[in-house]
């Protein structure tokens, strides 16, 4: 599969996820995970990204709502808690998990580049859903919350990438992977 059309069908559910949340229409972001997710699950080696997906939601749920909690991050459209991650946020997690062993199969075994990567892209994803859409606010400053993002990320992305490495290995048959058998 095209590393190119799975960054860009993620990138179409994260608009639909913010445009969303930000005119009050939160379902819009489960609504467009859906034929992604559909597309990408359907797939010969989908059951591995299948057993990525949950991980990376609990993931998300912890860090967006620690962000929340602590008043850093505001959401909009905050279903079902306003302290809480919300849904549509949620679903962005699911879509991103699908991207982990297709559009950022570059960072596999590339650790350090990962946690820069989570580091710098998720902060600036989250300051373009607060400048652009506002979507998200940041009721303490944008500083201390670009600090946490930052952090939080520079965990979660090189968790999430060797998570997606792990599964692979050890879930994806040998010729989706493109590895060939000899009789």
């Amino acid at each position: 599969m095209n590393a190119w059309i799975n960054a860009i069908t993620y990138q179409l559910v994260w608009f639909a996820a913010i445009w969303g949340a930000s005119s009050g229409h939160w379902w819009l972001a489960p609504l467009a995970l859906l034929p992604f997710a559909a597309w990408m699950l359907g797939r010969p080696d989908g059951g591995a990204d299948a057993l990525l997906m949950p991980i990376a939601v609990l993931l998300g749920a912890v860090l967006d709502s620690s962000l929340a909690a602590s008043g850093l991050v505001a959401y909009a459209s905050p279903v079902p808690f306003a302290h809480a991650a919300p849904l549509w946020i949620l679903s962005i997690w699911a879509a991103f998990s699908l991207t982990l062993r297709h559009s950022f199969r570059f960072l596999h075994g590339r650790w350090p580049l990962a946690a820069v990567l989570g580091a710098v892209g998720a902060p600036m994803a989250y300051l373009g859903a607060a400048r652009g859409w506002h979507a998200v606010a940041f009721p303490l400053g944008a500083t201390p919350a670009v600090v946490a993002l930052a952090a939080g990320w520079a965990v979660a992305m090189p968790l999430l990438i060797g998570l997606a490495v792990r599964v692979e290995r050890t879930s994806t048959p040998a010729l989706a992977r493109g590895e060939a058998h000899v009789a």
